[in-house]
């Protein structure tokens, strides 16, 4: 139980540093955001897309290092099975049809934690740059 969580706070750790990393180049590049009066709803909507795109490639890249932590821990059998298994934990959606071995299933619950405070955080950012973008004054 004790490896368990060690690796969990790790990998928690490395999933704390990409997700700060995807919020500061969202919120970095919404600073350089003019609100324009030409085209301004397809601004809006380029900004708000530009944003959820960013986070989910993010969030892509979480999963892949839980999936490449199950692969290097041996606890699956391969890096798809691994992915697969990452993507519905992270996600919460679990489906329970790929499992991890009794040594290396309390993983899966901090995965689970993990995927749900950065989902929130996720949520944050984006309502940050809807309200960014939609209560600029206009020019």
């Amino acid at each position: 139980m004790l490896i368990n969580t060690v690796i969990a706070i790790f990998i928690i750790l490395i999933t704390v540093v990409i997700h700060s990393g995807g919020m500061q180049l969202v919120l970095v590049r919404l600073q350089s955001y003019e609100d324009k009066p030409e085209h301004r709803h397809r601004r809006h909507i380029f900004w708000v897309g530009s944003a959820i795109l960013v986070m989910f490639v993010v969030s892509l890249l979480e999963v892949i290092v839980w999936a490449v932590t199950y692969m290097s821990l041996n606890a699956v059998q391969s890096f798809e099975e691994a992915l697969y298994f990452s993507m519905v934990t992270f996600t919460t959606l679990g489906y329970g049809d790929v499992t991890l071995d009794a040594g290396w299933r309390l993983l899966s619950a901090f995965e689970a934690a993990n995927g749900i405070i950065m989902f929130g955080w996720t949520t944050a950012i984006v309502i940050a740059v809807v309200q960014r973008v939609h209560t600029r004054p206009k020019k």
